[in-house]
């Protein structure tokens, strides 16, 4: 099979949709392998194997510099790393910018274990570039060196430090993957301390199920090209014992009821966590919380890579709905 057509299971060729746009079609056959498996589909290191971690991290952090390194060119925000609260974060200026009372504040993705240094630096870019506003990205800690709590320990640091700085219904939180479980998780923690909601939030993707319970993690599993297979060993690394049902470490278990911000919610329809929008949605719609639900056609874990139309037509989604929020009143905490 030297021009995949689809992905193979079991010998059935799952093929990629023709209901899509060529050039995602295109980016779905880059990450299969002549075998028709996607590459990435090798199964992560047992939870207690810190050689293989290390091995892992050491993998996925090269992908994810020349990954950042590819996209740095074409960004026009500068970016400094600073420390807030104690924490390394690092904040990018937008050439054009908004208002200076209004900031994003963003968590990166990663598998909760992966994603630190230049990959959270540009993502801070690109976020500055797509609203033109001041964007904190957080280098939280993370495992196996730091497990849970720390990293929600980061976030919610440098939320509080924010509020600081900025009226909470100039803040919005946003994160993709393990960063929307963060995100979720950190606004869920603010709000039980007692602190004011941000003014929306933003789970692109979103994990927000570490117990891994929803349907789409069978029916998705090597589907998604982009994520294959499910996270299980990482989020038992993460989780280092604790229960992974509690709503700071799955937020999608959490009591939206006491107050939550308007949230915009992502996923596609080839996504392994598909599931975690799907219910989240109808979980913050049960206790009356605004909230979008955008799923793309056959699109995987994280999007296509983000210059396909269907990439920008979710970036010009993400702008109305952060336009939209920004200033309004949030929700008592």
């Amino acid at each position: 099979m030297d021009d995949p057509k689809g992905v193979t299971i079991c010998g059935r060729t799952v093929p990629f949709p023709k209901s899509i746009s060529p050039q995602a079609r295109a980016f779905l056959a880059s990450l299969v392998g002549p075998d028709g498996l996607p590459l990435n589909a090798m199964p992560q290191p047992a939870p207690d194997d810190l050689e293989g971690w290390a091995k892992s991290k050491e993998t996925a952090g090269k992908f994810m510099t020349d990954l950042s390194s590819a996209l740095s060119p074409h960004l026009r925000s500068s970016v400094e790393s600073i420390e807030v609260a104690g924490v390394r974060v690092h904040l990018a200026t937008p050439a054009d910018p908004f208002p200076d009372d209004r900031v994003y504040l963003d968590i990166h993705g990663g598998g909760l274990v992966h994603g630190e240094g230049e990959f959270c630096r540009t993502g801070a870019r690109r976020v500055a570039d797509q609203h033109g506003v001041s964007c904190y990205a957080v280098d939280y800690r993370m495992p196996p060196e730091h497990p849970y709590p720390a990293p929600l320990d980061d976030c919610v640091a440098v939320y509080r430090e924010l509020l600081n700085q900025y009226a909470p219904e100039n803040i919005i939180i946003g994160g993709a993957s393990a960063g929307g479980n963060l995100a979720a998780a950190a606004v869920l923690r603010a709000r039980d301390e007692g602190l004011p909601l941000p003014a929306a939030v933003i789970l692109l993707t979103p994990e927000l199920d570490l117990t891994e319970t929803g349907d789409s993690f069978e029916t998705n599993q090597l589907v998604d090209v982009m994520l294959p297979r499910p996270l299980m060993n990482a989020n038992l690394l993460y989780a280092a014992g604790h229960d992974l049902a509690d709503p700071y470490l799955s937020p999608l278990f959490g009591d939206f009821s006491a107050g939550f911000p308007p949230t915009f919610l992502q996923a596609g329809t080839r996504d392994l966590f598909l599931s975690n929008a799907v219910r989240m949605h109808r979980a913050l719609l049960r206790a009356r919380v605004p909230v979008e639900l955008h799923i793309f056609e056959g699109m995987p874990h994280g999007g296509f890579g983000g210059s396909t139309a269907e990439d920008l037509e979710l970036s010009s989604e993400l702008q109305r709905f952060v336009r939209a929020h920004w200033g309004a009143t949030p929700q008592s905490g």
